[in-house]
């Protein structure tokens, strides 16, 4: 295998010590850990192979910017996050169009408007965020199960927090 093929966090196999996982590429080597330890190798003299399929874009029928879109659509999918575009269309029919107006108390001070899908935006990149926080959280090998534990009622302590802006979803299912 390639030196130029290689990258941080990829999964190989060698022929003596098996899978492992490179910690380190260098213009002259690479590093990989195995289950015995952390060796310094020369990828081509080593015998290195990828321990997964690997996909090569050579004389491609399609504009990149095509299958980076499709690529970037798939994973927003997978991942069940939601398209900035979107978001406005849950926003309830009575909000549409309107305005969050923010009066200080000190009448010197400036009142401040802010567009309701603006802002309605916002609160849903939080939500979307905080449902993959807690899917990272949920899936963490390294945290044990009182630490999950732990995380997700901070979590949940968060989600009713935000629960006074349900107002503003048009469907129930995408409320906090």
């Amino acid at each position: 295998m390639k030196l130029s093929e290689l990258h941080v966090g990829m999964a190989v196999i060698h022929p003596q010590h098996g899978p492992g996982t490179v910690k380190a590429v260098t213009e002259h080597g690479t590093e990989v850990l195995f289950n015995d330890g952390r060796r310094p190798l020369d990828p081509e003299a080593a015998g290195l192979v990828p321990a997964e399929p690997q996909a090569s874009l050579t004389a491609l029928t399609l504009p990149l910017e095509d299958l980076i879109g499709r690529t970037v659509d798939s994973l927003v999918d997978r991942l069940g996050l939601e398209k900035p575009d979107s978001a406005v269309r849950e926003l309830a029919p009575r909000w549409k169009s309107g305005k969050l107006v923010l009066h200080p108390h000190d009448p010197t001070l400036a009142t401040k408007e802010v567009e309701l899908e603006q802002f309605f935006h916002k609160i849903v990149m939080i939500r979307n965020n905080l449902r993959v926080l807690e899917q990272k959280i949920n899936a963490s090998e390294a945290l044990t199960s009182a630490e999950k534990f732990d995380w997700q009622q901070y979590l949940t302590r968060i989600y009713g927090s935000l629960t006074t802006f349900n107002i503003l979803f048009k469907e129930k299912e995408s409320q906090f």
